[in-house]
């Protein structure tokens, strides 16, 4: 009995020990459960912060591009109104000085045929009722070779009023280009303005060397007269036959362009809208540039050839100034064209 008793008791005190240690067990996974816990809960913490953190630094670093396009942008058209300005003041200068001495030249040069017709018929008249002369006028005649002036004068005078008239058309087309008097939006004769575009460049255009004469081909269409910053908008054509232009003296470099060709065909795309593409048969544009093609400062040119600046300016004005559009189209090595959309009516 008592042997039972002690088993029973002793059972009961290992059964006791065992609870004691199930509850101190218990009770430290319970704290480092905790503990885990908090280090957990301090690392999410943490992890939310550099969350938060990174998307605040991703924010600011968009807020950073987008100011650094806003800067370019606004250096672009600083640069472009310093060159605008300055463009009208040379070619105020230019047509000043030289629009009156030309006048002068092309208003007199019709006199001055008319007299020398009449001092030639009065030669004749000498020679016809006086064909005996001295020997002394004998030589002389001989000596300036008369005849021959009597033949070529006429002809001199042609050429030089064909010049005058070129020199003034060449004034008109300079003030057709800048526009002094468009400084604003008014409705404008596109075509006026792409032809004195390409009369101001026509020194580029004829035959050299090393290049063929460039061919321009022009595809105009009945469009009526478009409100626009004139000025601007001829700057456009500039940038894009300049461009056109170095594209077919680089390949004609390479002697791989036998008929150099600028094509231009305008048009209206509906009621609102007008067309205007240039295209050209040269180098074209390779695939790693096309996206950067419109970015400021981006050139393929050679130093001191290009600014970069161009087709920047070019997308700005069309674009942001007249709420028209601007694509490309190219095949390298083959062409590149200028696809442009101009509203007809200008909305502010």
């Amino acid at each position: 009995m008592k042997n039972k008793q002690a088993t029973k008791a002793l059972a009961s005190s290992q059964v006791a020990e065992v609870n004691r240690d199930m509850q101190a067990t218990e009770q430290y996974y319970d704290e480092r459960l905790k503990a885990l816990g908090r280090i957990i809960e301090r690392q999410a913490t943490q992890l939310a912060n550099t969350a938060e953190l990174l998307e605040q630094t991703t924010l600011q670093k968009e807020k950073l591009n987008e100011t650094l396009k806003e800067l370019r942008a606004t250096q672009t058209q600083l640069i472009q109104g310093e060159k605008m300005a300055g463009l009208g003041q040379l070619v105020a200068g230019i047509a000043h000085e030289i629009n009156n001495p030309i006048n002068f030249i092309y208003g007199n040069l019709s006199h001055l045929g008319d007299y020398a017709e009449h001092l030639i018929r009065l030669l004749s008249l000498y020679q016809q009722e006086f064909p005996e002369t001295g020997q002394e006028i004998k030589a002389l005649a001989r000596k300036i070779d008369l005849n021959y002036i009597v033949e070529d004068l006429p002809m001199t005078l042609d050429s030089m009023q064909i010049g005058a008239e070129r020199i003034l058309q060449l004034i008109a087309s300079l003030r057709t280009f800048s526009r002094l008097d468009h400084a604003e939006i008014k409705p404008v004769d596109i075509h006026e303005g792409i032809d004195s575009t390409l009369l101001i460049l026509q020194h580029r255009m004829r035959a050299t060397p090393t290049l063929p004469t460039i061919e321009v081909i022009k595809k105009y269409g009945e469009l009526p007269k478009v409100e626009c910053y004139a000025a601007e908008l001829n700057q456009v054509f500039m940038n894009i036959l300049g461009n056109a232009i170095d594209a077919l003296e680089d390949k004609c470099k390479n002697r791989q362009c036998k008929n150099p060709q600028i094509i231009i065909h305008t048009n209206k795309l509906d009621a609102k809208t007008i067309i205007i593409c240039v295209s050209d048969n040269g180098c074209g544009i390779s695939e790693d540039m096309r996206s950067r093609i419109f970015d400021p400062f981006f050139t393929t040119k050679e130093p001191g050839k290009g600014t970069g600046l161009g087709l920047s300016i070019s997308y700005q004005i069309i674009v942001e100034k007249h709420g028209g559009q601007i694509e490309y189209f190219s095949k390298p090595g083959k062409s590149t064209g200028f696809w442009i959309e101009i509203p007809i009516k200008h909305s502010c």
